[in-house]
């Protein structure tokens, strides 16, 4: 796998919380369109999407981390894994690998670390000999239609499979969270949100937004009504669940 070398890792992002992106590009290739592709993309990092989708790694960025978290007096009480690539992805066991890693490391210092993936989530993030147990696990999931991951998240995993890793870890004893974002309008696709709720109703955490960045959402008759009532919906389960929840209408 090709490498990069970076200038610094650990980052306070314009969201307001620390993150860390230890690779350049993913190779999930999701088409919704992807924001962090094309920021890369404006910013010159990568010319086109096939180069996007051949990922690189900071091949110091453990190195990196080590000295930035050595040299700060007031550490962040948690870190993002991660805004513009995905720390589990599907097909490259090396990024896995790196991943773990900067997890332990992170949790070494007291740092809790909040993990976001298409991929599926280790097993081994249950291990509490080895990693901390205030990390949040969590996965993206906008569907159980595997057509419709199929044309948009061609090179993700399944759904049910992502689905099955967290639950995983939830009787792990991990603290899990499920991320409904981008959802789509019913001109993209008809499905029921109740379903994908009752399929991660096990989770602590839960979030849902709606779908930026794409023009099928504008032709949608009233795109800010639906996302209104799917995030009632979504704020009524969590309720009666007990999951901590954030729904953008």
């Amino acid at each position: 796998m090709k490498t990069i070398e970076r200038k610094s890792l650990l980052y306070k992002s314009g969201l307001g919380f620390y993150c860390i992106n230890h690779v350049l590009g993913c190779a999930h290739g999701c088409l919704y369109p992807c924001y962090a592709y094309m920021m890369a993309k404006h910013y010159g990092r990568v010319a086109t999407q096939a180069q996007w989708r051949e990922p690189r790694l900071v091949g110091n960025a453990l190195e990196l981390l080590q000295k930035e978290l050595a040299r700060r007096k007031n550490r962040p009480a948690a870190v993002h894994l991660c805004l513009t690539t995905d720390p589990f992805m599907q097909g490259y066991p090396e990024v896995t690998d790196l991943s773990l890693r900067i997890v332990a490391l992170l949790n070494a210092h007291g740092i809790a670390a909040s993990l976001l993936t298409k991929g599926l989530l280790p097993a081994e993030l249950a291990d509490t000999e080895r990693y901390g147990a205030d990390n949040t696990c969590g996965i993206s999931l906008v569907s159980l239609d595997e057509g419709f991951r199929k044309r948009w998240e061609p090179h993700a995993a399944p759904y049910r499979s992502r689905i099955a890793a967290l639950q995983r870890l939830h009787r792990g004893g991990c603290r899990t969270l499920v991320h409904i974002e981008p959802y789509p309008t019913p001109n993209i696709l008809e499905q029921d949100l109740a379903e994908i709720l009752d399929a991660v109703a096990f989770v602590d955490d839960l979030y849902f937004s709606g779908w930026n960045y794409s023009p099928a959402v504008r032709k949608y008759a009233d795109a800010a009504a639906f996302y209104r009532e799917q995030a009632a919906l979504v704020r009524r389960f969590c309720q009666r669940r007990g999951i901590r929840c954030d729904a953008e209408a």
